[in-house]
């Protein structure tokens, strides 16, 4: 049985090269390749990624630009959002283009392994973040509060100053936000939440 493929667009080559060496230690099942542009990830006709991690701040074609010539080179390849940059304009031009999730540059290296572990163990093609209508629902009106204010950008000190609640408690409802939905970062959680129409 031949090894899922990962496959790393970005130009910077010390965070590239870094990645790459953590994916191979930490997914020994997986093949690790790299690109350092889209135009060089384009002309790879070697290789068929089950996965493409993807910088959005490329030189010549943007990551964001880039993804429909990348559905069309590998319609079956999931695509990971790689960015220093998890502004709202970022986070909702990613999911218009079809990425599938959001990792941002600072995220820790177990975490970013563990949401592509799951993504490899699941072969279908889900989400990673399997959610369903019951677990939208689920959510009470103060946890889709909290989840809005997030999606915002807000602080758990500055969620509680909004609500009116204790940071003790905003901590709280913020990792009950993020076991619901299945992320690890706060990040994760907007893009996941308006990836399914939670949040607008």
């Amino acid at each position: 049985m031949n090894r899922p493929t990962i496959l790393i667009i970005d130009d910077h080559a010390l965070f590239r090269s870094g990645v790459a060496a953590m994916l191979s230690t930490g997914l020994r099942n997986a093949r690790i390749c790299e690109a350092a542009s889209l135009e060089e990830a384009l002309t790879d006709n070697k290789i068929d990624p089950s996965i493409l991690m993807l910088d959005v701040q490329l030189r010549g074609i943007s990551g964001i630009d880039g993804m429909p010539s990348l559905k069309r080179k590998w319609p079956l390849a999931r695509i990971v959002v790689v960015s220093a940059f998890d502004t709202d304009d970022v986070i909702n031009d990613a999911l218009a283009m079809g990425a599938e999730t959001f990792l941002a540059k600072t995220e820790r290296p177990d975490r970013m392994i563990a949401t592509l572990r799951q993504m490899l163990d699941d072969p279908s093609g889900a989400s990673p973040t399997p959610i369903t209508t019951d677990t939208r629902s689920s959510l009470t009106p103060r946890q889709k509060e909290v989840l809005d204010l997030v999606c915002q950008g807000l602080s758990n000190k500055m969620i509680g100053r909004r609500l009116n609640l204790s940071e003790h408690t905003v901590r709280g409802h913020v990792q009950a936000l993020l076991a619901a939905l299945g992320v690890a970062s706060r990040t994760e959680a907007a893009f996941a939440a308006r990836r399914l129409g939670i949040i607008r």
